[in-house]
């Protein structure tokens, strides 16, 4: 996992998880410190909500529990776990079709064998007898021709459709990983991954491109007020809303918590505010209903950063910025949206 908080927020959710590790008596270990850091700078919702729902049920955090949710959410090994099953099912079936390929050709040389041996006698016997006896021998190794290769045909068939399962596997595997699994937006992983990309592609391209930096007003009090299934609808409702209203080349990413960032490719400054004022809006515009019972609970709003590009500048720094533009957001009032300066702020 790649992270890429600011040395105060990196700090801030050190400490926090450090504390945590004592105050529940776990071995300090580099998982548990993992698990936790992740879980404070909320850049992990199955492992906010896991912890939670632990926390809820007051049932004791161990280290067997630590390790098992680190397991689940944070290893590689899961991962590596199913790419290698896909593998051994393509060694397989290559091993199989390798057989296959062996016996066809043992097969054809034994008929090319049977044609030449009759050619032989054909050329030197021309008895009526024979020449049946020799018909039969070319019927009958026709017949076994022809059988060996259905079957050939049949389990290539076979192989192939299992080459494609493990293609759709694989591509499942990777579209996982790179997906939140609370809200199908891109995860924390995807999202890093395409901003340095895209600050990479408009650094050498000389084009633009524009961060927006969003998060639910008020979120934990909602979330306090009416549990975490209906904090899980907002959120889900939230993120539909997101996904909906960006196009093309435009990410739309959970960053982590109620927070959430879009990447706006060949998009300046200006197109950044009005896409994310037309998502603060039609957030505003939508009631949260309680699904179970059908009751209203009132409207969510969002607060958002915008920041763009800066030549030269380092992914880090327009992260910073946006997320500054975002937090002058919430200081004056929330449910509104604040550019960022147009140039990084001095270090």
């Amino acid at each position: 996992m790649q992270y890429s908080h600011t040395i105060e927020k990196a700090q801030k959710y050190a400490e926090r998880a450090l504390q945590r590790i004592k105050s529940e008596t776990l071995t300090p270990t580099p998982e548990n410190y993992e698990l936790w850091y992740v879980y404070y700078s909320e850049m992990n919702a199955e492992i906010t909500r896991a912890i939670d729902l632990l926390v809820s049920e007051n049932q004791q955090i161990t280290d067997e529990r630590c390790q098992e949710l680190h397991y689940r959410f944070l290893s590689d090994r899961r991962e590596n776990e199913r790419v290698r099953m896909a593998g051994d099912k393509i060694q397989e079936t290559i091993k199989s079709v390798g057989g296959l390929v062996a016996t066809a050709k043992t097969s054809a040389t034994k008929y090319s064998q049977t044609l030449h041996d009759v050619s032989e006698v054909l050329s030197q016997d021309t008895d009526g007898q024979n020449i049946r006896d020799l018909l039969d021998t070319v019927m009958s190794g026709t017949k076994e021709m022809v059988e060996q290769n259905r079957l050939f045909e049949e389990e290539l068939t076979k192989s192939s459709q299992t080459m494609q399962e493990l293609r759709r596997d694989l591509e499942l595997v990777r579209k996982e990983a790179l997906t939140d699994g609370l809200t199908l937006l891109a995860n924390r992983k995807a999202f890093d991954t395409e901003l340095r990309r895209m600050v990479q592609e408009a650094f050498e391209n000389d084009t633009l491109c524009t961060l927006v930096m969003l998060d639910i007003d008020y979120f934990k009090s909602f979330n306090d007020n009416f549990g975490h299934q209906v904090g899980d609808q907002v959120l889900r409702l939230v993120a539909k809303t997101l996904f909906d209203g960006v196009k093309g080349r435009d990410v739309a990413a959970r960053y982590g918590g109620e927070e959430f960032a879009i990447i706006l490719p060949d998009t300046d400054i200006k197109g950044g505010l009005k896409v994310s004022d037309f998502l603060r809006k039609a957030v505003a515009g939508k009631e949260v209903i309680n699904r179970n019972s059908g009751e209203k609970l009132g409207r969510i709003t969002l607060s958002g950063g915008v920041a763009e590009y800066i030549k030269g500048e380092s992914v880090e720094s327009l992260l910073e910025r946006a997320d500054s533009a975002l937090y002058t957001a919430k200081h004056n009032g929330r449910n509104q949206i604040v550019a960022a300066p147009p140039k990084p702020k001095a270090r």
